[in-house]
């Protein structure tokens, strides 16, 4: 049998700073990427101010509830380059609105929000020609009641070829 002795290299301060340069660099590495992404994709604001929004909850939900007892329906339909929205009581009639503004926003992406006012048709509808790219939307509707409070409406949709899906 033949016995060799196998020799080692010593571990040295050299070594570790080699380990400990790599370890930290690939946190750091990790860091900077997960911020910067986190930083360019979306801005994270909700709202501006938390405490203002909080004390207005309880008011929307009054004005929801107050609003859905009513038993409105409101149309809104998105085709061929035209946003159309009318506004109908329970029977079915055409409430008198003087002006319907309607906001479109991404539900995570702020820069392609936009907003229009929309203009009375002969039929009592309002529409206004306008293309909405497919995608994800939340529209926000706000119809300006003639004889009260208005009605506002907040919903997501989905635009695929140009049309509400």
């Amino acid at each position: 049998m033949n016995s060799r002795s196998i020799q080692t290299r010593p571990f040295t301060g050299w070594h570790m700073l080699v380990i400990m340069v790599a370890f930290f660099g690939v946190i750091i590495s990790v860091n900077l990427l997960m911020a910067t992404l986190a930083n360019t994709s979306w801005t994270g604001l909700v709202v501006q101010n938390t405490y203002v929004a909080s004390q207005q909850f309880n008011e929307r939900i009054a004005e929801s509830r107050a609003q859905a007892a009513l038993g409105w329906k409101s149309i809104l339909t998105i085709a061929n380059g035209e946003v159309r929205y009318s506004l109908a009581d329970a029977t079915g009639s055409t409430i008198a609105v003087d002006g319907v503004t309607a906001s479109f926003r991404r539900p995570a992406y702020e820069a392609e929000d936009w907003q229009v006012a929309l203009k009375r048709n002969a039929d009592g509808a309002f529409s206004i020609v306008t293309p909405v790219r497919d995608g994800i939307w939340i529209v926000s509707t706000e119809a300006k009641v003639a004889a009260g409070e208005p009605y506002r409406e907040a919903r997501r949709i989905v635009i695929a070829d140009g049309e509400l899906k």
